[in-house]
C-alpha cells in the first residue's frame, strides 16, 4: 500500500501544477488510493462528513465573517489612525504604524489575507500619499500582515488544532510572545532602514492628540481584550468566541461607529460562505487524504525514517522549518498545513516535543511562506492593492524575512517563548 500512495501522491503533486482546484485534486488522489486499494466508497463518505461535523471548526467562518464585518464597518481605520497617533513620531512612523496596526488588527481578524487586503489598503494608501515608496509600503504590509494569524484569535490556529487535536487554547496563548516579538523585530528592521533612507517622521502628538485617537478607536480596540478574558477566563469556548466576536462587531458596525448599514450584510455573508467553502473543501479533501496516507503506512514510513536522522528533538525542529519553508514557497498554507500534520505531527510527539510548541512553530513557518515566491498569496494580495507587480513586491520584501526568520529561530532554539504562557494560564 505504501508503493500505491507514493505512485499517487507523485501523480497528485505534478498534476496540481496544471491548474486544477486544490481540493479537487487532493479528494481525487484519496479516491483513487481507496479505489485501487480495494477500500469501499463509504469509507470516502464517512471520513468527509466526519470532518465537516467537527464543533471547533464552526469557529472558522465565524472569525472569516468578523473579519469581513470589520472591515467594512469604519475599525481598521480607527485602529490604524491610534497606531499612527502612537508609533508616528519615530523615523520611519507610517512604517512602525503600519506593524503596530497589524498587531492591533491580529487580536480582531486572525488572517494574514485579511491584513493585507484590509488593513493594507488603508495603509499602503496613506504611506504613499505621504511620500513613501509604493514598493516599501506593500512589502511592509505584507510583512507585517503575517502577524495575524500568530496573535489570538487565529484561524490557522484553529484548523491546526482541530487537525492536530490539540489545545486551541493553548495555541492562541503560545502565539502571544512570539506574535510581539515579530512585531519588534520588524520595528527594529525598520528602524535601520528609516535612518539609511531619511524616511519622515509625524510630529510628537499631545496628550490630546492621544486621548482623541484613543477614544475612537476604543471599541475596537476592546475586541481582542474580550475575546482573550473570555477565552481563557472560561467563560466561552473558542467557537463560542467566534460567535461572540461577529455579534460585538455588528453592534461596533451598526450602533457605536454606525459606517455599517444592514444592506451590507447580504454582500458580507456571500464573501464569508465563498471563503468558508474553499476552507471547508480542502478541510475535507485532505482530511480524505490524510485517512488515506495512515491506511498506507507512509506517515510511519516517514517517522521512522525522520527519527533515525533526526535523533534529537532539536535537529527534528531544524529539519522541519526547513521542510516547511520550501513548502511554503509552493504550496498555499492551509493545504500544507492539512497534508504535512498527519505526517511530522506523530513524529514531534514520539521525540517528546511538546504539541503546542510544535504547533507554533508549524503555523509560524507557513506564515512565513506566505510571503515567499512563488505562491506567496498574501505577496499578491498587497501587490494588487499596491497597483504594483508581483515581482517588485518580491524583491522589496526580503529583507523583511530576516527578522522573521530570526523570530522563528528563537522560537525553535528556545521553547519556552511560545510554552510559558500557555503553561502559566491554563496549567499543564
Amino acid at each position: 500500500m505504501t508503493t500505491l500512495m507514493l505512485s499517487i501522491l507523485a501523480v497528485w503533486f505534478v498534476a496540481i501544477f496544471f491548474g486544477p482546484p486544490l481540493w479537487l485534486a487532493m479528494a481525487l488522489a484519496g479516491w483513487a488510493f481507496l479505489a485501487f486499494a480495494g477500500v469501499s466508497d463509504l469509507a470516502l463518505a464517512q471520513r468527509i462528513a466526519k470532518t465537516a461535523d467537527s464543533f471547533p471548526l464552526l469557529a472558522a467562518p465565524l472569525f472569516i465573517l468578523m473579519g469581513n464585518i470589520m472591515n467594512s464597518a469604519g475599525i481598521t481605520k480607527r485602529i490604524f489612525a491610534f497606531a499612527t497617533v502612537c508609533v508616528g513620531w519615530m523615523r520611519g512612523g507610517l512604517c512602525h504604524a503600519n506593524i503596530v496596526a497589524s498587531v492591533f488588527f491580529a487580536g480582531t481578524s486572525g488572517s494574514a489575507v485579511a491584513d493585507a487586503g484590509g488593513l493594507g489598503t488603508l495603509e499602503i494608501k496613506a504611506m504613499t500619499d505621504e511620500g513613501y515608496s509604493p514598493d516599501i509600503a506593500a512589502a511592509l504590509t505584507a510583512s507585517s500582515a503575517t502577524i495575524g494569524p500568530i496573535i489570538p484569535p487565529s484561524l490557522p490556529m484553529i484548523i491546526y488544532g482541530v487537525s492536530a487535536e490539540t489545545s486551541i487554547g493553548g495555541l492562541f496563548l503560545a502565539g502571544v510572545i512570539p506574535g510581539l516579538l515579530m512585531a519588534g523585530a520588524l520595528m527594529a528592521m525598520v528602524r535601520a532602514i528609516a535612518v539609511k533612507l531619511d524616511l519622515p517622521r509625524h510630529p510628537f502628538p499631545g496628550l490630546t492628540d492621544l486621548w482623541r485617537a484613543f477614544r475612537d478607536a476604543f471599541w475596537a480596540l476592546m475586541t481582542p481584550v474580550i475575546l482573550f478574558l473570555g477565552l481563557f477566563g472560561g467563560v466561552f469556548t473558542p467557537t463560542e468566541a467566534a460567535a461572540i466576536a461577529v455579534a460585538y462587531a455588528l453592534v461596533l458596525g451598526l450602533v457605536i461607529y454606525r459606517e455599517f448599514k444592514v444592506s451590507d450584510l447580504p454582500k458580507i455573508i456571500l464573501d464569508t460562505v465563498e471563503t468558508t467553502g474553499v476552507v471547508m473543501a480542502l478541510v475535507m479533501a485532505a482530511s480524505l487524504l490524510a485517512y488515506c496516507l495512515a491506511l498506507s503506512q507512509v506517515p510511519q514510513t516517514a517517522g521512522a525514517w525522520l527519527t533515525a536522522f533526526a535523533h534529537s528533538p532539536l535537529v527534528f525542529l531544524l529539519v522541519v522549518n526547513v521542510i516547511l519553508l520550501v513548502v511554503g514557497c509552493f504550496m498555499e498554507a492551509l493545504a500544507a498545513m492539512l497534508i504535512l500534520i498527519p505526517i511530522l505531527c506523530p513524529v514531534a510527539v514520539k521525540l517528546g516535543i511538546d504539541p503546542v510548541h510544535f504547533g507554533l512553530i508549524f503555523v509560524l513557518n507557513l506564515m512565513i511562506g506566505t510571503i515567499t515566491p512563488p505562491v506567496g498569496v498574501v505577496l499578491y494580495v498587497t501587490a494588487k492593492v499596491a497597483n504594483i507587480s508581483f515581482e517588485r513586491v518580491t524583491r522589496a520584501t526580503m529583507p523583511f524575512l530576516v527578522p522573521l526568520l530570526v523570530v522563528l529561530a528563537m522560537v525553535t532554539l528556545w521553547p519556552p517563548l511560545s510554552t510559558w504562557l500557555p503553561n502559566a494560564v491554563l496549567g499543564k
